[in-house]
């Protein structure tokens, strides 16, 4: 995959065929010789390892006989990537068509450090999962010192942990070694392997998983010789340094994917297409993608396949040639590992209607499933988008077909994908841009809520579907679903009228006139960067070091920014503000800054670095990501190493990083008990570096009693943003330290022992005295209503304008650390007009994305038969347990479980997930590519409104319309918000229900997963994370309670 010429990145010593001819010679010497187990080990380029692969597949397949194979890579460093440079889970989608028995790691790193990469093939790997690393790492004279007993320590911690199923020993490694990893393993259980969903998993140098919640994909189409003159024109000069421009352009205009296509009748198309990937393969930013190799020809198609080391797609293949072909061609591809795209054509030709399009795309997933053993999800077809507004009367069908086979193709086909040449659809209007743009535009809005979901389209020419004027969206759509007998009359008349016109707006830039110190102040302290970069310039060559400009106006713009914050008179929105001008700043320096450091030898200023992660098994991120803009502000280093991020990933950051201060951040309760797990590592790692705790369900009180016992190191727990720069700054002051430490310390005792002694004073009641208290329901007198719904009912796509009005925005302004209700708070005297900014600031953004459609909301609510008994609710096969309060109240007081409200036979349970998170990763990577923190944190926090309200919405429906057990209900706004109705919405890890685990079971009832997208981690953190779920209570006495004082 790489060249050893430096000079020339896309030479090779050797090429696939020769390879595979040298492996096969090799297993078959091995075969002969008896062995049991061929292991293809110590894999530095992936493309090696697929050679291999492929020559064993063949020679078991020509001896028609079977043998276990594995495959052991080798991480080369700290960067967990292949030499070739490839991510673990990259590496493991470019093998996994090979039917292992187990894949490993080995070599180049010790135990020790080749544990993170282990951890993430364990996670992964769906099969048995091995390591065989060093004896720790060479010293200076090549040998390896560490002993049989600290390896067998290690090794014993991944079997402990379930990350292997074998283990075993490589470079430095002795017979003593061996045995003490027998005698530390040998009383361990073996790993359980994961539950991995059949989504399609390609890669380049990274991994991209296609899930049934994943955006469209874009697949780029402009390296490719038949459809860019100015492609074919680079190529056939032999200018591939411009070539690969085209393709880094289409990564960078958002394709998932690049099709690279050389089929030209003047050009040697084999040659071009091994060259082109050859020299992609040294180019990391368009490597990181997976490659769809495209040509009419199969020798081109088979060698694009011999010069991918990821897992690629093949485009296309189909049953032209009769059923035998197909079959001889899908075989090889799938021992090439690739997924593969299936045309909808056949021995008679193209399919151009409906009923030919479905025929032909359900025999050939027969053949693959069930004769060649190609994996549905590998599986794409193309059922044929062909040009409408011909003039000819026949091909007025054409859009309208593919968009309902496409729909008959996902429903029919499990697992499958449908894609298609997105511009052959406008070829009618090529010259006219602005009509194709807008023609490409409608057709995948509609061919996408169909089920396509990925295709060959330029990304940097769509127009927005809400942007199209409406006249002419509407002539075009009369096109694609062919509504008039006039359509392409009317169609071609707008596209030759059709134009719009912008407005400019006027700005107050009286400030601009001032000198560029104040310039820059007044752009920090305002939020503004549309001119920083050039006030940046200009700044900097008045510095005789970049740096400087940092160090002096930036920084006293900052400390002004810092100082109205602290004093209260700047709040949180506006300093995320001042934050995205600095970064955008300090990102255009820092190019000149690493220069000057090149040829001065000099470093940067930092008051100190902090690494912070939101812990594994959660995924918000929002406070933490505040808390590191207000550290930037005031001068700290921050290391984000973002979500779900494991312990040994942030405690060997850290020690990489040499980091001052280790921050962790967590929403659920889970997150909670992994907190206690970091600090219990960082223990037994030896670590002193201070510990920060924050996160929305943390507390001074569960740190001192749960966390701080477990780490001699300083841990303290921090509230809110606004406290975290004193902490910190008090915590890196070598003259106060040692007393801040001291003082948290005793203070953190004695909320120890009085919460010690509470506990003690605490009467619990035992189970059966509880339920002796239980909530008296006669339920003879009792009819439950029978609900309109009994099933389950999907909402995908639902109007994200109808949630606006359920929007509690009392804690969007709590998310900012504005405390109040709202509207009280936008005339609040304590906060200025900043309330009034924050929220007309917020209204802005989510019309945008309202109008835009850049959040997709989807639910899914099922209403069962259920009873009760006791403590459990029994839905058919599936139960819930709710627990029941035990604290003594006093006689005659409650001790309510929300089983309670569910009468022993002949009622019912509702059950729902909603979220409003499809579709935030690519607002937030628009914002965080601007360094635009404000917006990124201001769309989390919408997007987490909408999820609520959307919950709320849902509920109201439940009432009046699926359950209808309170149709008759008018309630406003306000009073609906206020929750002031009949039933309940009580959700899982809420103080009525804190086991986050019973999602499980509402995930199973509603298959949540596959009707919405929502996943759950292994700690039932929701993802996306603007999400809500939980259970519907129908009964007028059930309410909310809390079991927390059971504990």
């Amino acid at each position: 995959s790489i060249s050893q010429n430096v000079s020339n990145p896309g030479y090779r010593n050797t090429d696939f065929d020769t390879l595979a001819d040298a492996y096969r010679e090799q297993s078959r010497g091995l075969l002969d010789g008896g062995v049991d187990i061929l292991l293809v080990e110590t894999v530095f380029d992936t493309l090696n390892c697929k050679a291999a692969l492929f020559a064993i597949q063949e020679l078991l397949s020509e001896r028609d006989t079977s043998i276990p194979v594995m495959v052991s890579g080798t991480i080369t460093d700290a960067s967990g990537r292949t030499l070739s440079g490839q991510t673990v889970e990259a590496f493991w989608h470019s093998i996994r068509h090979a039917d292992l028995l187990a894949v490993g790691l080995n070599c180049a790193l010790g135990a020790e450090q080749i544990r993170p990469w282990l951890d993430e093939l364990s996670a992964v790997a769906d099969i048995n999962t091995f390591v065989y690393p060093n004896a720790g790492l060479p010293n200076e004279f090549g040998e390896y010192d560490e002993t049989p007993e600290k390896m067998a320590g290690i090794i014993r911690e991944f079997a402990e942990s379930g990350l292997v199923n074998m283990v075993g020993g490589c470079c430095g490694t002795t017979p003593d070694h061996i045995q003490a990893l027998v005698d530390a393993v040998k009383q361990v259980s073996s790993r359980r392997f994961p539950d991995i969903e059949p989504f399609t998993k390609l890669s380049g140098l990274e991994p991209v998983t296609i899930r049934p919640d994943s955006n469209f994909i874009n697949v780029g189409e402009r390296t490719n010789v038949t459809g860019s003159a100015r492609f074919r024109r680079f190529i056939a000069a032999n200018n591939y340094e411009e070539a690969l421009s085209v393709a880094r352009q289409q990564i960078e205009n958002g394709a998932q994917i690049v099709d690279v296509n050389m089929d030209e009748g003047m050009l040697d198309s084999e040659a071009a297409m091994e060259t082109f990937l050859r020299l992609i393969a040294a180019e990391p930013d368009i490597a990181k993608v997976p490659v769809m190799v495209d040509s009419s020809k199969w020798t081109v198609l088979e060698t694009g396949l011999k010069n991918l080391q990821g897992k690629g797609v093949v485009n296309s293949i189909s049953m032209k040639e009769g059923e035998d072909e197909f079959i001889r061609q899908a075989k090889i591809i799938h021992r090439y590992g690739a997924a593969v795209i299936v045309m909808a054509f056949d021995e008679i030709g193209q399919a151009d209607s409906f009923e030919r399009k479905v025929e032909i795309c359900k025999r050939a997933y027969e053949i693959l499933t069930n004769q060649v053993g190609f994996p549905p999800e590998d599986i794409i077809f193309d059922p044929n988008i062909f040009a409408v507004a011909t003039g000819i009367e026949e091909h007025n069908d054409y859009g309208k077909s593919y968009i309902d086979a496409t729909r008959i193709i996902k429903e029919t086909l499990p697992g499958v994908h449908v894609s298609g040449g997105v511009s052959n659809f406008s070829f009618s209007f090529r010259g006219n841009d602005a009509v194709r743009e807008a023609m490409h535009s409608c057709f995948l809005y509609h061919a996408v809520q169909a089920g396509m979901d990925m295709g060959i389209v330029n990304p940097g020419q769509l127009a927005v579907y809400d942007d199209i004027n409406p006249k002419l969206k509407n002539r075009i759509e009369d096109v694609l679903f062919n509504r008039r007998s006039d359509s392409t009359e009317r169609l071609v008349d707008m596209a030759e009228e059709y134009a719009g016109v912008k407005k400019k707006s006027e700005k107050d830039l009286s400030w601009r006139k001032t000198s560029v110190e104040q310039r820059l102040k007044h752009a920090l302290v305002k939020g503004i960067v549309d001119y920083i970069e050039e006030d940046t310039e200009e700044s900097r060559l008045n510095y005789d070091r970049s740096i400087e400009v940092i160090e002096g106006p930036l920084m006293d713009g900052m400390n002004v920014v810092g100082d109205l914050f602290q004093s209260g008179k700047m709040f949180l929105p506006q300093v995320v503000k001042s934050a995205r001008v600095m970064k955008k700043s300090v990102a255009y320096l820092v190019p000149f800054i690493e220069q000057e450091k090149n040829e001065l030898g000099l470093k940067g200023l930092s008051n100190g670095k902090i690494v912070m992660a939101t812990v594994k098994g959660d995924v918000h991120d929002i406070g933490k990501n505040i808390v590191g803009v207000v550290l930037e502000c005031n001068g700290y280093d921050i290391v984000d190493l973002g979500v779900m991020v494991p312990a040994d990933k942030i405690l060997s950051t850290a020690r990489k990083e040499k980091a001052d201060i280790i921050g962790l951040s967590g929403l659920i309760t889970p997150s909670l008990d992994e907190m206690v797990h970091v600090a219990q590592e960082m223990e037994r790692l030896g670590f002193q570096t201070p510990l920060l705790i924050g996160g929305a369900t943390t507390s001074r009180r569960h740190t001192a009693v749960k966390i701080e016992e477990h780490y001699s190191g300083a841990t303290t727990h921090v509230i809110d943003a606004s406290r975290c720069v004193g902490v910190v700054g008090t915590l890196l002051n070598d003259q106060k330290q040692d007393e801040f430490i001291a003082q948290t310390r005793e203070d953190y005792l004695q909320i120890r022992e009085s919460y010690a002694s509470r506990k003690k004073e605490k009467s619990l009641l035992s189970l059966e005295a509880a339920r002796k208290r239980k909530l008296k329901i006669d339920w003879d007198e009792y009819q439950p209503m029978e609900p309109n719904l009994q099933g389950i009912q999907v909402l995908d796509n639902y109007p994200l304008a109808e949630l606006v009005d359920f929007i509690d925005w009392s804690p969007f302004f709590h998310t900012w650390e504005l405390k109040g209700k709202y509207p009280e708070i936008l005339s609040n005297g304590k906060y200025g007009d900043e309330p009034k900014i924050l929220f007309d600031d917020a209204q802005v953004l989510l019309n945008k994305i309202v109008g835009d459609q850049r959040l997709t909301a989807k639910a899914v609510v099922g209403i069962f038969p259920a009873e009760s008994v006791d403590e459990n609710v029994t839905l058919g096969h599936d139960t819930f347990h709710f627990p029941r309060q035990l604290v003594d109240k006093g006689a005659g007081k409650i001790n309510y479980s929300l089983a309670d409200f569910i009468a022993p036979s002949n009622d019912w349970l509702g059950l729902f997930a909603v979220t409003a998170g499809h579709g935030l990763g690519d607002i937030l990577k628009e914002f965080e590519a601007g360094y635009d923190d404000y917006s990124a944190i201001m769309a989390k926090a919408l997007a987490d409104r909408l999820a609520e309200a959307f919950a709320e919405n849902l509920h109201q429906l439940v009432r009046v319309e699926y359950w209808g057990y309170a149709s008759d209900e008018k309630l406003s706004i306000d009073t609906l918000i206020k929750e002031k109705y009949r039933g309940i919405r009580p959700a899982p890890g809420y103080p009525a229900c804190p086991d986050h685990g019973e999602k499980d079971t509402i995930w199973k009832l509603l298959d949540v997963e596959k009707n919405i997208g929502i996943t759950l981690t292994e700690t039932r953190a929701m993802f996306p994370a603007a999400s809500v779920c939980g259970w519907y209570f129908s009964h007028p006495e059930s309410c909310y309670f809390s079991i927390k004082s059971n504990k």
